[in-house]
């Protein structure tokens, strides 16, 4: 299975933090954003990932994330000249994706939790071995504001609703995808919204029309945060560094994760840590390689 992160837009609600720097590498607490989505691909065991954003950010992205090689990673990057709706994701990463099944996660979305990886890994094992789609639901107050999903007991979803005024359930479905290969061609068929733009709710109507789309719920134990409005943003650095802070652990550390996914060794470890300066985060780092 291969990843994509979206980190296109103009980020305006974010204005004016955004006016010459992409959302996506704005700092949530100790590190930039987009480490948080890519920290949940390489939890799954994903480790070539395309990187999509804007003509004039792709530069910034390409300086920070590199070519992947120091955390045991491959990254490619494509432009989005103009915010096209998420499933455009999938005509620009066409090529990239082949004939693999692929994961896709918005770059402004940070999810924590106890299990996560195992749940992260499960779902992609399943599309990847199953075929279909897959996609999380995460209990909402305000579930109008969102993609509302229904499902049985069984995982099977029953409707899905964008925005809904009078929402089935309060479920909402957070911004990270597992779908086979057939989302290639079912992007390529899309209509465009009323809104202009390509629908990822599309997508998952077409797999649940099929009858292959699988929903897993997300319990009490794990935490969805979108980080796209200033209060948002500011809540996430919060409760990043409570977190960290109180548990002296790393939260969404690429170095970390490829350390215990066995993407690179200890001496690779070492050299990373070196690059670091003399931050907070090279010291929790450091406290690992202990």
């Amino acid at each position: 299975m291969k990843g994509i992160i979206l980190a296109g837009g103009k980020g305006t609600r974010l204005h004016p933090l955004t006016i010459v720097t992409s959302k996506q590498l704005l700092p949530v607490y100790d590190k930039p954003m987009v480490y948080y989505p890519l920290s949940m691909l390489m939890l799954a065991g994903i480790r070539e990932v395309l990187v999509i954003s804007t003509p004039e950010d792709l530069p910034s992205f390409r300086r920070l994330l590199r070519d992947g090689d120091q955390w045991g990673m491959k990254f490619s990057y494509a432009e989005q000249d103009q915010p096209r709706g998420l499933a455009d994701a999938f005509r620009v990463g066409r090529d990239f994706v082949g004939s693999d099944s692929v994961c896709l996660i918005l770059g402004d979305n940070i999810f924590f939790g106890h299990g996560l990886p195992a749940v992260l890994r499960s779902m992609a094992a399943r599309v990847s071995n199953g075929g279909g789609a897959a996609i999380f639901a995460y209990p909402v107050q305000d579930p109008w504001r969102y993609g509302v999903i229904e499902f049985d007991a069984d995982g099977k979803a029953l409707s899905l609703e964008e925005k809904p005024a009078k929402p089935r359930s309060n479920y909402a479905v957070p911004g990270m995808y597992f779908y086979d290969n057939q989302v290639i061609r079912i992007a390529a068929e899309l209509k465009p919204s009323p809104r202009g733009e390509l629908e990822i709710t599309d997508v998952n109507l077409t797999y649940m029309q099929m009858g292959q789309l699988y929903v897993q719920e997300l319990g009490r134990g794990v935490a969805w945060l979108d980080a796209g409005t200033h209060e948002s943003l500011l809540q996430a650095a919060a409760f990043i560094q409570t977190v960290e802070e109180r548990q002296g652990m790393m939260i969404s550390s690429p170095e970390e994760i490829a350390y215990r996914m066995g993407f690179i060794d200890r001496e690779q470890l070492r050299r990373l840590l070196d690059e670091l300066g003399n931050s907070t985060y090279r010291s929790r780092l450091e406290t690992l390689l202990k």
